[in-house]
This record gives structure tokens, C-alpha cells and sequence, in this order.
């Protein structure tokens, strides 16, 4: 009996695979996600379907009434990526070269719009086994979602020229750009098994959370992590001067000689060299940001862990390899 991650891959892989338009598009496609002839190609994790499909789980409801959902999700979550990649220019994206490096700007954008479409095309389809009204509740939650992440991407970009950003900004940043469709995968998942409102909000709060622990999370592993364990460019976000939790919370410290290293560096308001760059992450080695981070992450776990269903408090500490501050 095929387990809840083959039966969603086999659910996806039909979604991108049986596209229809145009060859660009299609082809564009079945690059960006692995597919033949660009695969089999190393994936992402699939946390936010597998959210969708876990919490619905939890809630006793069949896999059919949350599988568009999180097809939905994880398609909307790559169209996130192309657009994220292009305004960051990253040229790799889980170890292969992204869209807009591959194909130029324009096609990525365009690729990244019709990904955009396919994620409501595909939560539409949930009306075959959910009733209208709740369909209803569901688009109008992801199209929330995607204005508030436009929001929080739109930070990210504004505060690459910013000169000092706190830690108040930086969350304010991440809960919309990251937190937001975590909390929002929660929901669905609960909307499928027909949850009540004070269940869906409970199940968000959780996303949400997992969400902050996450991108903080993922902070560390682009600053300290291989190309090989993270698949993009290493340190790349500092070389752009990108305002993550370490450097953020390095700059915060009482004044030191390594402090002043990252400071000095990133009011310079220019991209930085590579020399520079090791001698920031020196620096915030120094400080102790790398551990100020995973605490820091381990306190929104523990929001996580307050939560009573069980199977979803373990399946998000493993993916984190955190635990919780208590």
C-alpha cells in the first residue's frame, strides 16, 4: 500500500508531468522539479504538503480530501522559489542551475506564473471530495498567504540597502515571507478534514511557529553548511549583505572588535568580496552566533511543543534537529 509521501509525489509529479500548455512552459516545468528528461534530480523536503497531508491525517480525514491541497501548496511554494531566485540572482537551486540561469529572466518569470496558476488550478480540484463553501475558505487562505509573503519579500529586498536592521524587523521579515505559508499549509490541512475555526487557528499557530524556527533554521545551514548539504551557493546571502538572524544578532552585541567586523562590513551598502565574507562568518564564529541562532529557533519549537497532537510535535522537531527550549 503506497504510503502519504508516494501517493503525494505520484499526485504531483501527474500535476507538473500532464501540463498541457506551451513546450517552453512545460519544459521549464520539468526542469525546475526534476522531471524526465532533467531527472531524477535531487528534490526539496516537502515539508508543507507533508504538513497538509499530516495534519489531515491526524484528523482522521482520507488522503483524497487533502491530496490537492497539498499539491496546491508545494507547486505554489516553487513558484516562491523561481521568483526568489531571480531577485536574488541565485544560480543554483538543490544543486542544479535555476531557471532564470538557465533559461533567462523573462522565461523564469513566466515559468514561475503559470506555477502560480497550476497551485489554484489544483486546490480547485479538492471540490471533487470537499464541499464548495470550504474550497471556497481555502483559495481565499492561499491567496492571503501569497499577499503576505509578497510583503515579507518585499522587506527582504528593502532591507538589503538598509545600513542596520534589528531583531524586531528581521521577525516582522520572516513571518511574512517564510512563517506565513507554513501556517497557512496547517490550515489547509485542517480545512480538508473539515475542522472547525478554533482548530484551524490552532494548527496555523503551530505553522507559524515551525515557520520562524525554520527560516532562522535555514539561516545558519547558508552560512555554515556545504553546497552539497544545502544545494545553493555557500554564504551567498552574506555576500549580497543579506540581514539573517546571525548577523542581525551579531551586530546587536556589545561592541568588540567582531562585532565591529560585521558592522563595518555591512554598512558599506555594497555587495562583498570573499575575503570579506570570511571574515564576517569568522566573526560571528566568534560571537557565538551560530549557537545565539539555534537557540533562538528552539524557542518557537517550543510553541510546537505545546501542541497535543503528538505526531506533528515529533515530525517537526525531527525535520528542525532541534529541541525544544524548555
Amino acid at each position: 500500500m503506497a504510503t502519504l509521501a508516494e501517493r503525494f509525489e505520484s499526485a504531483l509529479e501527474e500535476r507538473i508531468t500532464g501540463y498541457r500548455g506551451s513546450q517552453e512552459i512545460s519544459d521549464s516545468l520539468l526542469r525546475h522539479f526534476g522531471y524526465a528528461p532533467y531527472g531524477p534530480a535531487r528534490r526539496g523536503k516537502r515539508l508543507r504538503p507533508q504538513m497538509v497531508l499530516r495534519v489531515a491525517a491526524s484528523e482522521s480525514a482520507p488522503i483524497e480530501h487533502a491530496l490537492d491541497a497539498a499539491v496546491a501548496v508545494e507547486i505554489f511554494h516553487n513558484y516562491s522559489l523561481v521568483h526568489d531566485d531571480i531577485e536574488d540572482r541565485d544560480e543554483l537551486r538543490h544543486g542544479r542551475p535555476t531557471l532564470w540561469s538557465a533559461y533567462g529572466v523573462a522565461r523564469a518569470i513566466n515559468a514561475g506564473d503559470a506555477m502560480c496558476a497550476l497551485s489554484f488550478l489544483s486546490l480547485e480540484h479538492a471540490a471533487a471530495h470537499l464541499e464548495a463553501r470550504r474550497v471556497l475558505q481555502m483559495l481565499a487562505l492561499l491567496h492571503e498567504a501569497h499577499a503576505v509573503m509578497c510583503e515579507g519579500q518585499s522587506l527582504d529586498l528593502f532591507f538589503e540597502s538598509e545600513l542596520s536592521v534589528d531583531l524586531a524587523d528581521y521577525y516582522r521579515m520572516i513571518e511574512c515571507k517564510t512563517a506565513q505559508l507554513f501556517d497557512a499549509s496547517c490550515r489547509l490541512g485542517a480545512h480538508a478534514a473539515g475542522c472547525d475555526e478554533r482548530t484551524i487557528a490552532s494548527y496555523g499557530a503551530v505553522g507559524r511557529a515551525y515557520g520562524m524556527a525554520f527560516q532562522i533554521r535555514d539561516d545558519v545551514s547558508g552560512i555554515w553548511s556545504s553546497v552539497d548539504e544545502t544545494g545553493k551557493t555557500v554564504a551567498s546571502d552574506i555576500a549580497r549583505r543579506k540581514w539573517t538572524f546571525p548577523v542581525v544578532w551579531a551586530i546587536a552585541q556589545p561592541p568588540s572588535a567582531a562585532r565591529t567586523a560585521v558592522a563595518d562590513a555591512y554598512a558599506r551598502g555594497a555587495s562583498l568580496d570573499a575575503q570579506t565574507v570570511e571574515r564576517i562568518v569568522e566573526a560571528l564564529d566568534s560571537l557565538g552566533a551560530r549557537a545565539a541562532a539555534m537557540e533562538a529557533a528552539a524557542e518557537h519549537l517550543s510553541i510546537v511543543e505545546n501542541h497535543p497532537n503528538a505526531e506533528l510535535r515529533e515530525f517537526l522537531s525531527a525535520t528542525l534537529g532541534l529541541t525544544a527550549a524548555r
